[in-house]
């Protein structure tokens, strides 16, 4: 009888040591993502869920809620450095917009159509369009549905068109490969195949916006969408560019305009697409795809559902993410919600 006492306490002492180990981030701070970990202890689970609850008090710096060790210093540099590895962003003799007029925030719900000419005046199809990038995102845009409640359903074909643009942006320039490095310096990816593929779900990945997997954080930010009578997401100049040449977005006015002399330029625009209004699309204008891509990626990995301050030559830009919370990928993961321009 003693034995089976003292066999019992041990058994309960262990189980009691072992429960204290399965919330905890003792031993563990900073190590990549372990899915035979209870919790986890890196820079990236916050976006993931599954910070242990000592998350912050065990690891401070190595932990994501406990002030990153990516720092918003480190954030702005990279920025700049993106900003001066965009090669692919449209020239001034390449793009030409007329902003026409600005109106104050407090006007932006009004839908009164103040332009008497399109914003984009000029855009060199010829030299931008043809470029590897440019040419992946034009295939991926036309692939969905802006109506939320209508399921998305995409051909091997369009899932193809998806991988080419991830290879194309991200692996197939210098920006794409910087922002690679930067994060797998940091511990997040271990690998560029492990980055694409997480890229690959976080932004295409489907989930439901009005009970059918309708939306994608790609579909909402780049092509844009309409839920609710009005437009939702919309924050990229590509975009509004194709539906205003086809005469199927009216630009009414803009809101605010970037201290940028050249491209990329930060714009919050008022429009009319088909009927239905946007009220402040936001857009980085004249970037290339893979810069566009990059930042709101960078922004999301590094600060989700937080505001992202970033450099770019010289000037301050915040960007807003938001992660999706009502539905996950992998073991936990947060697919986009959304990532736009805030301040110029």
């Amino acid at each position: 009888m003693k034995a089976i006492a003292v066999l019992a306490l041990w058994v309960t002492l262990f189980y009691q040591g072992y429960s204290n180990t399965l919330d905890s981030c003792q031993g563990q701070c900073g190590f990549g993502t372990d899915n035979s970990f209870f919790c986890q202890c890196n820079l990236s689970c916050e976006r993931y869920g599954d910070c242990c609850s000592d998350c912050t008090e065990i690891c401070r710096g190595s932990c994501a809620g406990g002030g990153s060790v990516i720092t918003d210093a480190e954030i702005k540099a990279l920025s700049e450095t993106l900003y001066a590895l965009d090669s692919n962003k449209a020239s001034t003799s390449e793009l030409v917009i007329d902003p026409q007029a600005l109106v104050p925030g407090s006007q932006t719900s009004s839908k009164d159509d103040l332009s008497a000419a399109p914003l984009f005046q000029y855009l060199n199809e010829e030299a931008l369009f043809s470029r590897p990038t440019y040419a992946a995102l034009l295939a991926v845009l036309d692939n969905y549905n802006r109506m939320t409640g209508q399921t998305e359903d995409f051909s091997p074909q369009q899932l193809v068109e998806q991988d080419v643009f991830l290879k194309e942006t991200m692996s197939n320039t210098e920006l794409g490969r910087e922002l690679f490095a930067f994060l797998f310096t940091k511990g997040i990816y271990a690998s560029e195949e492990e980055f694409i593929q997480d890229l690959k779900m976080m932004w295409f990945g489907l989930y439901s916006r009005s009970n059918k997997m309708d939306s994608s954080g790609f579909e909402h930010i780049f092509a844009g969408e309409v839920k609710g009578g009005k437009v939702s997401g919309f924050h990229n100049w590509i975009r509004f560019y194709l539906l205003e040449k086809k005469g199927q977005l009216n630009y009414y006015s803009h809101s605010f305009n970037g201290p940028w002399a050249t491209y990329p330029d930060v714009m919050g625009m008022q429009f009319m697409w088909e009927g239905y209004y946007k009220q402040v699309g936001s857009a980085i204008i004249g970037c290339s795809p893979e810069f566009d891509f990059a930042l709101y990626s960078l922004c999301y990995i590094t600060r989700p559902g937080k505001q992202c301050h970033l450099s770019l030559g010289g000037k301050k830009l915040m960007i807003q993410t938001y992660t999706w919370d009502n539905s996950f990928y992998g073991d936990g993961k947060k697919y986009i919600g959304s990532a736009f321009p805030a301040t110029p």
